[in-house]
């Protein structure tokens, strides 16, 4: 009998062992998952946020990537609404749009997560626009710098798709 409980017991011991190591990779895979849709998201969508900005878009494609709640509150938005927007002289072809990750928290149980992103647009391509050429000197002639900026994100995931929420502590930054 007693060789019996100590077989089961070290069965039980490899079990949970074996249980414990299962659900740690289980969990690490899910984290990975999420944090890698997660920089998709952000990336994407900051380079959308931008180019919307710039190049005078509708906005149609924010959506995608920003819940509808925090598109109408947006401070970079914004400047489209009240026609105070630095980029509306300037033809712009294109951007060098750059997105990096420093942090980011997501559990694999829940639809919340926090990312800190560093947002940096070192190139842009465009113009001034012919009908402005008299009103703006010379020297403006070339589009204005996309500010640099370390933002806190928090982002919601409905129906199995992550949106970001909220863009918090809009931070100057330089490399």
């Amino acid at each position: 009998m007693k060789k019996l409980r100590r077989f089961v017991w070290f069965i039980a011991k490899r079990l949970m062992l074996i249980t414990v190591i299962l659900g740690l990779m289980t969990i690490a895979f899910y984290f990975s998952m999420n944090a890698a849709n997660i920089f998709v998201i952000l990336k994407d969508g900051m380079a959308q946020r931008a180019l919307t900005v710039m190049m005078d878009l509708d906005g149609t494609e924010l959506p995608k990537y920003f819940s509808t709640a925090y598109l109408p509150v947006d401070k970079r938005l914004a400047t489209m609404r009240d026609g105070t927007n630095p980029y509306e002289p300037y033809q712009i072809t294109g951007i060098d749009h750059r997105l990096r990750m420093e942090w980011v928290w997501a559990w694999p149980w829940e639809d919340t997560a926090r990312a800190t992103i560093i947002e940096q647009v070192p190139g842009i391509d465009g113009r001034i626009k012919a009908s402005w050429r008299e009103r703006v000197p010379k020297e403006q002639w070339s589009p204005p710098r996309w500010p640099s900026a370390r933002y806190d994100v928090i982002l919601i995931r409905e129906n199995g798709r992550w949106f970001i929420r909220e863009l918090r502590n809009e931070r100057a930054y330089t490399p």
